[in-house]
């Protein structure tokens, strides 16, 4: 069945529950840097049919394009938080990839710490855990050296930095994320979620140890797993239907 997409609040893409019912869990996911909403327009399709979908569409792109990117990860955090507020109906679940996993969990902390809400799983994708990165300092490069940086990751649309009108449309993002990304330092020590924690990752990702993404395990008060798959940094795109399948099977034994 297809999904349809509906637009209301800037922050979100919402996925409606395919059984046209109020959702039993609303799952929200955080794209890369450099990454938007567009990255889950398949998950719809492959989720169960009682879970809405809110895809986070970062500033500075698609539809908000107009608007200026945000650099600071405490900023980002609290604006994805306050856009969550009227969405605590229902229960949430957190699912981030790269950088988004970071945005992910600074989310979980504010929702429980302000909010006294705690997701029901927090699910992030090839990302060391954040007292563990290890910033490139890509940010301070020029244009062909941050692109050439992303591309060494993996490959998931990166030959629109071949096309100049597209390039020119899509680097200040990319640079903007990198930034907050290089940048976030998590409190010292770090916080821990009272979220179980799932960490996925591609076995060829070239961007982080599996000891540093398996060091999730310590931020979390609730339980860890570790789910690999076959592929790069971007893994997620070849393995979608692997990966949502394992997503499915966490968010089927919420209630």
């Amino acid at each position: 069945m297809t999904a349809v997409t509906v637009h209301d609040v800037p922050w979100f893409r919402r996925y409606p529950a395919a059984n046209g019912r109020a959702p039993r869990l609303r799952l929200v996911c955080f794209p890369h840097a450099g990454g938007n909403a567009q990255l889950f327009r398949g998950w719809p399709a492959r989720l169960p049919e009682d879970v809405e979908l809110l895809a986070v569409r970062y500033p500075g792109r698609q539809e908000r394009l107009a608007e200026p990117c945000v650099e600071d990860m405490a900023a980002l955090a609290d604006a994805v938080t306050a856009a969550l507020l009227d969405r605590l109906d229902r229960p949430l679940a957190l699912f981030g990839h790269s950088m988004g996993s970071s945005v992910a969990y600074e989310t979980a902390l504010r929702l429980e710490a302000r909010h006294g809400v705690v997701p029901r799983r927090l699910m992030v994708s090839a990302r060391s855990a954040p007292h563990r990165a290890r910033p490139t300092g890509l940010h301070h490069r020029s244009d062909d050296d941050l692109v050439a940086g992303v591309r060494r990751l993996g490959d998931l649309g990166s030959e629109a930095y071949d096309v100049p009108e597209l390039r020119e449309l899509l680097l200040p993002a990319l640079r903007a994320d990198y930034r907050l990304i290089e940048n976030y330092r998590p409190a010292d020590p770090p916080t821990p979620v009272h979220a179980p924690i799932t960490a996925h990752l591609g076995t060829e990702d070239p961007g982080c140890a599996p000891d540093a993404v398996a060091a999730w395990a310590e931020l979390t008060t609730a339980g860890f797993h570790l789910r690999t798959y076959p592929g790069d940094h971007f893994y997620l795109a070849p393995r979608e239907a692997d990966l949502l399948a394992d997503i499915t099977e966490d968010l089927e034994v919420l209630t």
